[in-house]
């Protein structure tokens, strides 16, 4: 009986927590980072009915502006009901660092409910712009051009890489393109692109926030010397859409183009010098993980037959920056000037593969030759010391051929110069048999010498008729200006033309042609003004109103057929009477 009433009061126990577990009581902030001068809005919320006895933390960190806020909602979908409480308030920093708001409580069916601690990270004070609105002021805060370095403090040597991202709150804007219009320069690295197929954008993280994010830009790099490197910025020409809050006839969300400039800012690498300690005598600069070794293709050679020898340094590192070893010959064995190969993959992490000197080497005389070990030496990045390798010695045996006389037989081996292996060695020849052309003629009176004579003549009549073509086309002043019009049109428009078929890549391209060629002409940024102001200075350069009209129309155009069924006919008419009407301002201007 006693056993019984335990385990009743033992799930009655369990009953209370498990029912709590069903509650939301959390903290949510407006954002994760702020300047010291901004604001930060803070929201307590639970999602049962019947919680009581709120408590905020203490914000011993934050000057309280406004709350506790309270505000219920709830609803009735499809029988099931839903409930929000929400407790809101207003702070501000009180000074920089990373600030913790500390849990809040609440009191639910007997329980006492906590929410989890939040950090916010606070800068120095920001400029805030008089309208929070502005659409610049929008893509400062939500357009970020990072440059992520995988190591800031490598060796001397040691491959590192840079990969430049654009983080993008999705919520806030839209962005539709980017371009570089200032590319970092790597004083002190040598410095390699890794090619990348396509930005595709992928959901990520950035300053505590949902964010979707490109990679743009990977940079390999080998810093060439110790210190302080600086990496200059990164700087892109961003096009963005910002909603306005309104909505076109045909309920589509208004947006506003306009051209961000982002920057990633310089980048300092600390780069270590090289271990002096114990350094090899042989060593040239490797640094990275290697094997290395000599090998011939053939051991066994007849007197003036070639063999094959390979000198190759393999693994991961810096290999483009390798000397490889040389190995010495003895007399009566002929080596030549290398081929040099290189099998080197370069992705993000680095290079690897290998890299091969291979020499063609040539027996004069019967004998065994002997290649003594060589040597190679590398500073290695996993254990952080110097390793050699020595490489193994070989034998060639030549069996058969001439038996050197004496040292004179081996000094007077004629030298010959090899292309790239053993089928170019090729005897320099020691006799010629020359002797005088007997088929000669003169140039002077020849057929060809008259031919060069009167072609001159004959080119003075020709001539005086391109002279007078162009002199009547120079004096058209009237056909002049509308070629010059066409001509520029086709320039501005020649990106819209080959996007023709793809309404959404068309049409925005289109419209960035004709702010271009506004912006060009008039001098001004014409994405920050409204129509009726670029009307106005249009008037304002005497340009009649109908071409105005023509010119607004197309702007017009250009917003509405995003949301309005296109096909290419309409596409191509768009085109051609944005073409038209640039011609016809370009004329008047």
């Amino acid at each position: 009986m006693f056993k019984n009433i335990k385990i009743v009061l033992i799930l009655l126990m369990m009953g209370q927590p498990l029912l709590a577990q069903d509650v939301s009581f959390k903290t949510t902030v407006s954002k994760n980072r702020l300047g010291l001068n901004e604001r930060l809005q803070v929201s307590f919320t639970i999602d049962k009915q019947g919680g009581d006895n709120f408590s905020p933390p203490n914000f011993k960190d934050f000057k309280v502006l406004a709350g506790p806020m309270p505000a219920v909602s709830s609803a009735n979908f499809n029988g099931q009901k839903f409930f929000k409480m929400t407790y809101t308030y207003i702070l501000q920093p009180k000074r920089k660092g990373q600030l913790t708001i500390g849990s809040a409580s609440m009191e639910y069916d007997g329980f006492t409910l906590k929410t989890s601690p939040v950090k916010v990270t606070v800068t120095n004070a920001i400029e805030i712009p008089e309208d929070p609105n502005d659409p610049k002021y929008i893509a400062s805060q939500n357009i970020h051009l990072i440059a992520e370095v995988s190591n800031p403090n490598p060796y001397v040597g040691e491959t590192i890489s840079i990969i430049y991202k654009i983080y993008v709150d999705v919520s806030k804007l839209e962005v539709r393109n980017f371009q570089p219009s200032k590319e970092p320069i790597y004083n002190g690295f040598l410095h390699q692109n890794v090619a990348i197929k396509k930005a595709l954008p992928k959901e990520g993280s950035f300053q505590g926030k949902n964010h979707r994010y490109a990679i743009v830009k990977k940079v390999i790099l080998t810093p060439q010397k110790s210190g302080k490197l600086t990496i200059t910025p990164l700087e892109m020409e961003i096009g963005a859409a910002v909603p306005t809050g309104r909505r076109n006839m045909f309920g589509g969300l208004v947006t506003r183009s306009l051209i961000y400039n982002a920057t990633t800012g310089s980048r300092t690498i600390e780069v270590k010098p090289l271990p002096i300690d114990n350094q090899p005598n042989d060593f040239t600069g490797a640094v990275g993980d290697f094997s290395f070794k000599i090998i011939s293709n053939k051991t066994k050679l007849k007197a003036n037959e070639a063999a094959q020898i390979s000198v190759e340094v393999a693994g991961e590192g810096n290999l483009r920056m390798i000397e490889l070893p040389k190995f010495e010959t003895p007399n009566g064995l002929e080596k030549y000037e290398p081929e040099h190969k290189e099998n080197i993959r370069t992705t993000i992490n680095g290079f690897s593969g290998s890299t091969i000197d291979q020499y063609t080497v040539v027996p004069q005389f019967r004998g065994k030759y002997k290649i003594p070990p060589v040597p190679f030496s590398y500073f290695s990045l996993k254990e952080k010391v110097y390793k050699t390798i020595t490489s193994d010695e070989i034998i060639i045996d030549v069996p058969q051929g001439k038996i050197p006389t004496g040292a004179d037989d081996i000094d007077s081996v004629v030298k010959r110069d090899v292309l790239t292996n053993a089928k170019d060695i090729r005897f320099i020849s020691t006799s010629a048999s020359l002797k005088p052309s007997t088929n000669h003629k003169d140039f002077y009176l020849s057929t060809l010498f008259y031919t060069l004579m009167v072609l001159p003549l004959l080119a003075i009549p020709f001539g005086i008729f391109i002279g007078k073509k162009k002199n009547e086309r120079d004096s058209d002043v009237i056909g002049n200006k509308r070629r010059r019009a066409d001509k520029l049109a086709k320039k501005y428009l020649s990106e819209a033309k080959k996007q023709i078929g793809k309404k959404e890549e068309f049409y925005i391209a289109l419209e960035k042609a004709l702010h271009n060629y506004l912006k060009a002409q008039l001098q001004v940024e014409t994405t920050d003004i409204s129509k009726e102001r670029i009307s106005e200075l249009l008037q304002e350069r005497s340009v009649d109103k109908d071409a105005i009209n023509e010119f607004v129309k197309v702007l017009d155009d250009c917003d509405y057929a995003r949301y309005t069924p296109s096909s290419d006919v309409m596409m191509q008419k768009e085109y051609e009477t944005a073409r038209q009407v640039i011609a016809k301002i370009d004329k008047q201007l």
